[in-house]
């Protein structure tokens, strides 16, 4: 009999009284890929979300979750949080900042609360999958009560696939 995991997402969720579902999966070494990840749990790469933490220039610190197969936009992400310019957060402060490692990294149970913006393609999603605060586990969860929870805002956040394309000259 395994023990089940019981993270900081999870204890969140579970006093907000959010129902939800996790999903285990291997983990290979420090390979940190959403596409795998999302092959691993028989799910859409369009419903899998990574989460990524930001630095701008009005904004200290904000969180970004888009589907795994998508690329971020920073200048969108800018003009929709009010930014002149925004860029990663530097992976050796994002433990000390979220309480989270890299490949772990969720939205929900941050050691403090930052702006968060959710991709608008989750807008037509019931579910949503993102990580339960641990390599190897994802949480699944409404769209909506993902988005209650850390007070979400949807926004456009990714390219386009046309845009994708013209920008890589195809």
């Amino acid at each position: 009999m395994t023990k089940a995991i019981k993270t900081n997402v999870l204890r969140h969720l579970d006093a907000l009284k959010i129902p939800y579902e996790t999903r285990e999966y291997a983990v290979e070494d420090d390979q940190f890929d959403g596409l795998a990840t999302a092959h691993k749990l028989g799910m859409d790469p369009a419903m899998v979300f990574k989460t990524l933490v930001l630095n701008g220039d009005r904004l200290p610190h904000l969180v970004c979750c888009l589907p795994v197969d998508r690329e971020l936009d920073l200048k969108a992400v800018a003009r929709v949080t009010g930014n002149k310019r925004v860029s990663m957060l530097p992976q050796k402060e994002l433990l000390g900042l979220t309480g989270y490692l890299r490949g772990g990294c969720s939205p929900i149970g941050m050691k403090k609360a930052f702006p968060t913006f959710v991709d608008a393609s989750a807008r037509d999603l019931e579910r949503i999958s993102v990580s339960a605060g641990v390599r190897g586990c994802q949480v699944i969860l409404a769209t909506q009560r993902l988005l209650d929870c850390v007070h979400g805002v949807l926004a456009e956040l990714t390219q386009g696939p046309e845009e994708a394309r013209a920008n890589n000259g195809v």
